[in-house]
């Protein structure tokens, strides 16, 4: 993205398109989607390669932070159980059944290659479930997982990732070392942004009666802590959602009421903007992607994404129903006076149903296949390289477009709304 006279040309188009999607209600993501794949097969249009680490610094670390200081610290923690249950097992299930299928369903695909793949798509993301889920009526308790599953997520699949890669470009792959190095980094994470959060407190608690130099502060946090997270080899993802819960906690207590809504101004819109050019950048790349696979191989490969998808499916269905289960189960079973488990985190059949199929994939997937290395150790290119981010974004494609047109018209015909 060398030519910044795109970027302004395709802002000025996100905040059309956002016109536009309200007065045909329409989910402005879903909209922006297409958009950006008719304009990628223009002629003429300059093609548009994602770099995973702008995603990573740029966009990732804004809106997980604004997503974790708008949730409530208080239903976070009731919800807990579920949204750690989708957040990790779930993750890794993912992994597990998207290799299976792979692996047996695409010729050539070798286990490493299969857990790769299955990696990349395990976890739900943040920006698309949020976007997506905007204005449809949905209950307090269902946002707060689905927010809270996505910002969590991101780090199991990182971590799932890096040992498929690893596994793929030859190194050997030990359980317990794998069990060691996720506990380090999301440890990690937590510590960073915990102590990141405490000293952005210290300083606001001396600026707060400059709004300037306090929404500065807020704003550069995100970057900085993502970025020593990083340099220390932990959890970025989990050190900024750490802080951004942290100093959420500390604004309630300090900031004036107009300084909150002050920050709050700046921060929904740099939010909207970082969110439209995600969803249109995903489309507008679709076309770069598709020429390194021959016209033969497309339609089998669109093919092997829908089956993907609905295995993903109903995989995240089928353990959204167990949590309810469980849930349920332990409620009845807890003594009266010592409930373990409270009634405000039980899940109902209609918000189950609703969870599961909010399970959309979006930009950190994308990002993700898009890093992948494209040599092996002895120079080799990486095998089937072009297939798996394919088959990768046409699954995002699938499940925003597919699952993010039919969730407004589900909520309608399971009367969430209102309830």
């Amino acid at each position: 993205m060398e030519n910044y006279s795109i970027i302004i040309f395709i802002l000025a188009i996100v905040i059309g398109l956002s016109v536009l999607a309200d007065q045909i209600k329409l989910p402005y993501p879903i909209l922006l989607v297409i958009v950006g794949i008719v304009i990628g097969f223009i002629p003429g249009i300059p093609e548009i390669e994602i770099n995973p680490e702008i995603i990573f610094l740029l966009f990732l670390p804004p809106l997980l932070y604004d997503a974790s200081f708008n949730i409530s610290p208080k239903d976070f923690k009731i919800n807990l159980s579920t949204i750690g249950t989708l957040a990790i097992p779930l993750v890794f299930l993912t992994t597990l059944w998207i290799a299976v299928v792979a692996r047996y369903m695409i010729p050539g695909m070798t286990w490493p290659l299969a857990f790769v793949l299955g990696s990349i798509l395990s976890a739900t993301d943040a920006v698309a479930a949020m976007s997506i889920t905007k204005g449809l009526g949905l209950s307090h308790k269902t946002i707060t997982i689905l927010e809270g599953e996505s910002l969590i997520n991101d780090a199991s699949a990182l971590v799932a990732y890096r040992f498929a890669v690893a596994a793929a470009l030859g190194y050997s792959f030990v359980i317990w070392e794998a069990t060691l190095q996720f506990i380090l980094l999301l440890g990690g994470g937590f510590l960073v942004g915990f102590t990141m959060s405490k000293i952005l407190a210290f300083i606001l608690k001396r600026v707060h009666k400059n709004p300037i130099v306090t929404i500065s502060f807020m704003l550069l946090m995100p970057f900085v802590t993502y970025l020593i997270a990083e340099h220390l080899h932990v959890s970025g993802v989990i050190a900024v959602v750490i802080s951004g819960l942290g100093i959420a906690r500390f604004s309630n207590k300090i900031f004036p009421e107009s300084l909150k809504n002050q920050s709050k101004g700046l921060w929904d819109i740099i939010i909207f903007l970082l969110n439209g050019l995600i969803f249109i950048l995903i489309g507008l790349n679709f076309p770069y992607i598709l020429k390194n696979i021959d016209n033969n191989l497309i339609l089998p490969y669109i093919g092997y994404a829908a089956i993907i998808t609905i295995v993903a499916l109903l995989i995240r269905m089928t353990r959204v129903f167990l949590q309810k289960l469980n849930l349920q189960k332990a409620f009845q079973n807890n003594d009266k006076k010592k409930r373990k488990v409270s009634e405000h985190a039980l899940l109902d059949s209609k918000n189950s149903f609703i969870i599961s199929w909010s399970g959309m994939r979006g930009i950190v997937s994308l990002a993700i296949a898009m890093g992948l290395p494209k040599n092996l150790e002895d120079g080799t290119p990486f095998p089937h390289r072009s297939a798996i981010i394919f088959i990768s974004v046409a699954v995002v494609l699938l499940t925003l477009i597919g699952q993010g047109l039919t969730l407004p018209w589900i909520v309608k015909k399971l009367n969430i709304k209102g309830e």
